[in-house]
């Protein structure tokens, strides 16, 4: 059976041990971007390997494009390889607590064409709750030969968007930012004109966990109205984030939605590009 959304703590002990099993920790701050990897260094679930957003998760930025552009697939496929990644490898993924760092490695993965891979909800934080153990032991795992096969239609370029005849766009961040009331990271507050504010602790429950599917679904519909699902477009800063509101649907059954990785970052980058507030 595939995970290919969400998993529990009770599932993840359960295979911890499984050989065709590998777990990511992706804990990240984006103010400490060392912050991350000095956490796991300190403790991490058993046998999880530390992904970097910027070092492994991310490509080079330049001056056209957002803080965490894509990274090149194939350099990503031979990363993952090595990792011990291929194929027949159930992929779980976690961060600190909601996912918001850990949802990139789970789209990332899906657009590389690898669908087995699921986010711990509720994260680190659910797993020591439920009296999970840490260890600081690095894990030993054989190299694996991970194929990409990417699948283009979940990624929309800048110049598409800029065109229209895209759906629902979505953006991911607060409200404060959506309005241009703050803007705590890029250089120009504000929205993508016509974009529709989700912010992405919609998602969850009071603890940190994910809504029930129906609830999801019932929450992205209103946005949707008659507009197919995976016309829908997210966004958040830098297409990291956003990665939460395209999970989130696909737990939902509302599938195929697709991810404006530029995001704000990026489209800011050009003066040209009209920015709304209020």
């Amino acid at each position: 059976m595939q995970h290919t959304t969400l998993i529990d703590v009770p599932t993840l002990a359960a295979n911890l041990d499984h050989p065709d099993w590998a777990v990511f920790d992706c804990r990240f701050d984006l103010f400490k971007p060392e912050a991350g990897r000095a956490a796991y260094t300190e403790g991490h679930i058993p046998g999880a390997r530390f992904a970097d957003l910027e070092a492994d998760l991310s490509g080079p930025v330049t001056p056209a494009t957002g803080r965490h552009p894509l990274p090149d697939p194939e350099q990503l496929a031979t990363r993952l390889g090595a990792w011990g990644v291929d194929r027949m490898v159930q992929v779980v993924v976690y961060d600190a607590d909601i996912g918001a760092y850990a949802a990139r490695l789970w789209w990332l993965l899906r657009w590389l064409g690898h669908d087995a891979v699921a986010l711990l909800d509720g994260g680190l934080r659910a797993w020591t709750e439920a009296g999970g153990a840490l260890t600081t032991a690095l894990p030993e795992r054989a190299p694996r030969r991970f194929t990409a096969e990417v699948d283009g239609r979940l990624a929309v370029p800048v110049a598409a968007l800029q065109a229209g005849g895209q759906g629902p766009l979505i953006d991911a961040r607060t409200e404060a930012r959506f309005r241009g009331e703050a803007e705590p990271i890029d250089p120009v507050a504000g929205r993508i004109p016509g974009a529709v504010n989700l912010p992405l602790g919609g998602n969850l429950d009071p603890r940190g966990r994910f809504l029930p599917a129906a609830e999801l679904r019932a929450r992205y519909a209103t946005t949707l109205g008659d507009a197919a699902p995976a016309s829908a477009v997210h966004y958040c800063g830098s297409g990291v984030s956003a990665c939460h509101n395209v999970l989130a649907m696909e737990h939902a059954g509302l599938h195929g939605s697709r991810l404006y990785v530029g995001s704000w970052s990026e489209w800011i980058r050009d003066p040209s590009r009209p920015v709304a507030t209020g």
